[in-house]
This record gives structure tokens, sequence and C-alpha cells, in this order.
């Protein structure tokens, strides 16, 4: 016995990518639905590889009543409507959105790090799943402080168009044609050329001068890890695809060595080591897109404080920024609570 499953937002970049990630990681399911808004009503769209072919469903119209999980990839808008609603119809909501990632009575879950949060879903029967640029990093930070405890994190990170959506990646394409091409390129998406350039600002800018993005890192850090953790980011849009990457900075409570480190994280869950000290013995990202780890490179000791280490992260921003972790929320949900499959 499976489940049946609703992926909202199947259209998108993030949907898609959940559809590939339930076929591909066989989720138990029995039935299957692809629900979005309602210009893209009647389209179809595989699911996955398998060659099963789905009819989109109208949002404004779908009865949520007997479905078991809803995946929601539609972004805050949509969300704040449908979401309550299939919640209060008995489907468990994982939102990949932002919306309910601060809500106290909402888990935001990372399963190789907090999957006892995930217990506290039945307040609103609604699982938060936390930013991409977050997601990667705290699956990396998790096993450094269970061994020697983190105090402080800098962070930069280098995130690819992919996490602005279709229009962005649009956006780097036609901006990288027109300037072979000769032709005058018009920002749209972005606030400035992204193609050939980086962008130190993501989303808002907030009365401290620090972004949402930055913000939320922040923020997600301290409820998903510890709040204890002091953290300052600096997120910064560059011309990739897709694949963030991030260079960490660690201030422990603890001594930790770079060697002890890599022995923590090469046995860590979710992580994938790639750490040799000579010409490319790193991981860029292009080399994590489709893969579901999330990527440890150039880890060593930083000498201008008494307890330091220096790392290098990447991933596939649609992947484990958004759509393989919650897939892997829904596999938690399903063996501690839902117990189907």
């Amino acid at each position: 016995m499976g489940y049946r499953v609703v992926v909202v937002g199947a259209t998108g970049n993030v949907g898609r990518e959940m559809l590939n990630i339930l076929a591909e990681r066989a989720f138990p399911i029995d039935e299957i639905a692809a629900v979005a808004s309602p210009r893209s009503t009647g389209t179809e769209i595989e699911f996955g590889e398998t060659g099963q072919m789905l009819k989109v469903k109208n949002i404004e119209h779908f009865d949520f009543t007997g479905w078991d999980i809803a995946l929601f990839a539609a972004g805050s808008g949509p969300t704040k409507i449908y979401a309550p609603k299939a919640a209060s119809q008995g489907c468990v909501v994982i939102d990949n959105s932002s919306l309910y990632r601060m809500d106290p009575d909402v888990p935001l879950v990372v399963p190789e790090v907090n999957p006892e949060a995930i217990d506290g879903y039945t307040a609103r029967n609604i699982i938060a799943n936390p930013n991409c640029s977050t997601a990667q990093m705290v699956v990396a930070l998790k096993p450094l402080h269970d061994k020697a405890t983190i105090r402080r994190v800098v962070v930069s990170t280098y995130q690819s168009v992919s996490g602005a959506g279709k229009d962005g990646m649009d956006e780097l394409f036609e901006q990288s044609r027109a300037i072979f091409v000769g032709d005058q390129v018009e920002p749209k998406k972005f606030t400035k050329q992204i193609a050939f350039n980086v962008i130190p600002h993501i989303d808002v800018f907030l009365d401290d001068g620090y972004t949402k993005e930055e913000w939320k890192m922040v923020a997600e850090t301290k409820k998903i890890l510890d709040p204890k953790i002091k953290l300052t980011a600096t997120c910064v849009r560059v011309p990739v695809f897709i694949g963030h990457s991030e260079a960490i900075n660690i201030e422990f409570e603890n001594e930790i060595t770079a060697a002890e480190a890599q022995d923590v994280l090469r046995e860590a869950p979710g992580i994938m080591l790639v750490d040799k000290r000579e010409d490319g013995g790193y991981v860029t990202p292009v080399e994590c897109v489709g893969d579901f780890a999330t990527y440890v490179s150039r880890v060593r000791e930083d000498i201008t404080v008494e307890n330091g280490l220096a790392l290098w992260c990447v991933s596939d921003n649609l992947r484990k920024g958004a759509a393989l972790n919650a897939v892997q929320i829904a596999e938690l949900l399903g063996r501690r609570h839902l117990k189907k499959g």
C-alpha cells in the first residue's frame, strides 16, 4: 500500500524536479497528481522518466480530501491560499516556499540534521522546507557541530540563477547570447547584468543593510541547528545555471583539526567529501548537477582564530536545496508517522 501524492506547482523548475526525484527514489506511490495554476491546466507532464504522463489539474478546483501528502512548489502567494486548505482536508503539506519557515508551529526540517523536528507537524499539518542556501550549509555544519560545537559562521554564497526560477535562467541565457553577438543587454529579472558578472544582492534589502536571503540563512540555521550559533552571510548571484556554492568559515568552541573534520565529514549522511589538495581535487557547480549529495571540498584550518576551519560546499540547489529535501521529508514522514508503503 502506497501514498496518494500531490505536487503543487508541478510545471515549474522545482515541481518538475520533485516529480523526477519521486520517480528516481521509487517513493511508494499509489496515485500521483500534478497540480498548477489555471494557465497550465490540461497540459501534460511526465512523471520522471517513467513514461507516465500526467494531465495538470487546476489548483483552484482541486480537492485534497483523501490525498496523503502534498509537495508545494508554488511560491508563497498560492501557498498561503491552498496549503491551509490542503492541511485542513487531512493532507500533510510539505512546503518549499518561505511562508511557514519561521512559524513556531511548523517544523523546519532537513532530514540529515534535525529529523526529530518533524514530530511537530501535527500542530498545523504543515512541514517547511528551508531556503536552498541554508539546506546544503546545515548538512555540512551538523556533523562538525556535533564534534566540536560551532560558535560562529561566516558564509559567502555563490548562488546560481535557477534559484530565481525559469526567468532567471532565461535571462542568463539571453544576456550571454546578446553579448556574444553585440546586442544590447537589458536586465529584467535581476537588478544588474548577470551574464559575465556577479550581483551581491538576492531578495529585498532590510533596514540593517542585509538582504532577506541573508537573514533567512541566519534565522533558519538557528531554528534547524542551534539557536546559539552566530552567523553572518553575504549572498551573491553568479552566472551559473544550476548549483549553489558556499565558502564557509567556522569558529568552534572546541579544538578540531582539518584531518578530524575530514574524517567526520567522510562518514556524515548526505555529504560527499572530495578534498584532494591538487589541481581539480574539488567539486564545482557543473559537476554536482543532477546529484543528491552535498559536496564538501577545501577543508583547511583557519589560523586567524583559536579553533577555526574553512571549507567549500557545493550542491544542486534544485535538488538538495529544494525538491530532494522535500521528498526526503516525505520519506521521513512515512517512516516515523504515516507508515505506508
